[in-house]
């Protein structure tokens, strides 16, 4: 398995998941996380990708600011309902960083560790998604505007060229290059732009 060295460079994330230190599936229950696991989890890479990655990891350090954040303590809440544009992509990558579910997830043990009803989809707010704390009810919504990285003006064409099965191979190896390369300067560039990814404080109200 090979991915872009870039990967590497993206920022990460440390977790402490009380389930993960309960059954003794990571020593102290932490979990190191990077852009190459939600690329796993997704089966590609993407500004869709990319962007929910940046807004899980930043939004995580803001509820967080002086401990590692708990995995499983954290609800989330996106903008979009769950089968419009990416919102589904989005959550899947928080859900992965945060173990939020709807009511698919994990039900606990002896009262403890229910990952359910976590996740919620067509929630009133400014922002993409919003993350609370439920031990203290702290939250933060982080919008993305990927526009911030705009896209290679070759790409359009190049896009089509591929799905109508016209291009050649240096063409399908430029399209891939220069795909990966907008998510390079997303994780790497302008990993830490508030413009990018912006946050706010978020009380949970609509459209707050």
């Amino acid at each position: 398995m090979t991915f872009p060295s870039f990967y590497d460079a993206a920022p990460r994330l440390v977790v402490r998941d009380p389930l993960s230190a309960f059954l003794g599936a990571a020593e102290d229950g932490l979990l190191d996380y990077g852009y190459a696991d939600a690329v796993r989890l997704a089966g590609h890479s993407c500004p869709t990708v990319a962007g929910a990655y940046l807004m899980t990891v930043r939004s995580l350090e803001r509820l967080y600011p002086n401990e590692v954040p708990e995995r499983g303590a954290v609800a989330v809440s996106v903008r979009e309902a769950a089968d419009d544009g990416v919102a589904g992509v989005m959550a899947s990558v928080a859900t992965l960083l945060t173990g939020a579910t709807e009511s698919t997830g994990f039900k606990g043990i002896g009262g403890r560790f229910d990952r359910r009803n976590l996740l919620s989809f067509g929630v009133g707010m400014q922002g993409t998604m919003a993350f609370v704390r439920t031990d203290t009810g702290v939250g933060v919504q982080a919008t993305l505007d990927s526009g911030v990285v705009p896209v290679d003006p070759a790409m359009p064409d190049l896009l089509q060229r591929l799905l109508s099965r016209t291009a050649s191979a240096d063409e399908a190896a430029r399209f891939r290059t220069l795909w990966q390369e907008r998510v390079r300067r997303m994780l790497v560039d302008h990993a830490d732009d508030p413009r990018l990814v912006s946050l706010a404080a978020w009380t949970g109200r609509p459209d707050a």
